[in-house]
């Protein structure tokens, strides 16, 4: 008999810079193609996938600019930016065979379905991937805080962290060649630790509260996002 997968759903969190590649900036459609197919390869498992995408490729609130106008028109511009990769990651999903549904925080009706929590599950229970644009809807919170959220409100079993190293550290491995790896972090200690901010503190508490477990890992490593479905140990879990 076939491994089965661990999990059934899950919520994959991906950065902005994700799309962009080895550039900084816009999207490389080299890697939303691989992107694309990492999220094919679970899927295949039949595991239930949503996707929360961040803009940080198009709009990040710490770059200069953006720190000089008002903080709530920047969070929305970013929240803008996050649809833009949605509709992109579509389209790779879609191109490959597999239904995909939009849905946005914020109403944009010729684009995509506005957020409505019993029509995601319902989504899911069909087959399609479902992907969550424009963070929460709201300013002052980030696209990790709409990922636990929304984990939470679609039953997801567990959150995926993709990020540019495989695990949190001690301090920036590609820094210090003496970082040290968390192969297991608890809730409690990816809070207080001041060196450890994969997540902020809203996402982390909102997984803490429901017992979510979080998986921190690196895009890069290939099929990582099927191994942690299957039930391998990949990059580092937050949790109890």
């Amino acid at each position: 008999m076939a491994p089965q997968p661990k999990y059934k759903r899950i919520l994959l969190k991906l950065g902005g810079e994700s799309l962009s590649g080895r550039g900084e900036t816009g999207i490389d459609a080299d890697m939303v193609a691989r992107i694309g197919d990492e999220i094919i390869a679970v899927k295949a498992r039949g595991v239930q996938i949503a996707v929360v995408i961040g803009g940080g490729n198009f709009w990040r609130g710490n770059d200069p600019y953006a720190k000089q106008i008002d903080r709530a028109t920047a969070d929305y511009m970013g929240m803008l930016a996050t649809v833009i990769n949605a509709l992109a990651l579509q389209d790779a999903l879609e191109k490959r065979g597999y239904e995909t549904r939009v849905m946005t925080a914020i109403e944009m009706h010729q684009i995509a379905e506005p957020y409505i929590r019993r029509r995601a599950i319902h989504h899911l229970e069909k087959g399609y991937i479902v992907i969550f644009g424009a963070g929460t809807g709201n300013p002052f919170f980030t696209t990790d805080t709409a990922a636990a959220l929304r984990a939470q409100e679609i039953n997801a079993e567990i959150l995926l962290k993709a990020t540019k190293v495989d695990g949190v550290y001690d301090k920036d491995p590609h820094r210090f060649a003496d970082a040290k790896k968390f192969a297991h972090l608890s809730y409690n200690d990816a809070l207080l630790s001041e060196q450890v901010r994969v997540l902020d503190d809203t996402a982390i508490t909102i997984a803490k509260e429901h017992d979510l477990p979080i998986v921190v890992f690196d895009l890069e490593d290939h099929r990582a996002i099927e191994r942690v479905v299957m039930g391998e140990t990949v990059g580092t879990v937050i949790g109890r």
